[in-house]
């Protein structure tokens, strides 16, 4: 008898999000931070990131040599002083990297799991390593199936571009998977970071997709109601 597959973890018999994902409990408990107000990662999202100061090229290199290679993206409080961090964040796994000829390093996370922010400490380097709690966010490492109004997004989605002027590949939106189009919109839309924040914090598939509706809504009823909007 062959040997099956690696798609059982302490969540019960589903399949990881691909054959190269961890599982739950090869996930450490301390992982490289990189603090970045406005930038969301969430699980199964891909995030490309440009990397220049010194601190965070060393960051990348000893991701690389770790063998989950993840980076943990958290976004600092924008009323911080001190470069508070929210307590919740998300790891991504680096599945892309190129060097370019000016120093600088290209990479893109795939989103792993979610994790809580307990403490860090500066390395040598002078990056923030972290200590993680990835307990609370097991679900994460599976795709999530839950049932979306799709028809109300999609209706919010097309007033929304329309407000902000961006165009779209409809027929690609149609054709994308549920948990794939929530990921993606709520990654690349320009939310506030407090908005991005609680669109990571949501506990599933369904009450982000709710509350991407909401988000959408009153971004566009803010513009239609705005001067600008209405001259």
């Amino acid at each position: 008898m062959g040997v099956l597959p690696k798609k059982v973890n302490e969540v019960g018999l589903k399949m990881n999000r691909g054959p190269f994902e961890p599982n739950f409990e090869d996930l450490p408990k301390q992982i490289p931070l990189f603090p970045l107000s406005g930038a969301l990662l969430l699980p199964g999202g891909r995030l490309p990131l440009n990397i220049f100061e010194p601190r965070y090229l060393a960051m990348v290199k000893d991701a690389m040599a770790t063998p989950e290679r993840l980076i943990g993206m958290i976004q600092t409080q924008s009323h911080s002083q001190n470069d508070e961090l929210f307590s919740v964040g998300c790891a991504g796994r680096i599945v892309d990297f190129s060097e370019s000829d000016d120093g600088r390093l290209l990479i893109t996370l795939a989103g792993t799991a979610r994790f809580r922010y307990l403490q860090d400490n500066l390395v040598q380097d002078g990056y923030r390593l972290g200590q993680v709690d990835f307990s609370d966010f097991k679900e994460d490492l599976i795709p999530d199936t839950d049932t979306i109004d799709r028809a109300k997004l999609i209706d919010v989605l097309k007033s929304y571009f329309e407000i902000k002027g961006f165009t779209a590949d409809w027929a690609h939106i149609d054709d994308c998977e549920d948990e794939r189009l929530i990921t993606t919109l709520a990654m690349i839309c320009p939310f506030a970071v407090s908005e991005k924040q609680a669109l990571l914090e949501t506990a599933n598939l369904a009450a982000r997709s709710e509350l991407l509706i909401a988000i959408l809504e009153m971004s566009t009823h803010n513009n239609q109601d705005s001067p600008k909007a209405q001259h």
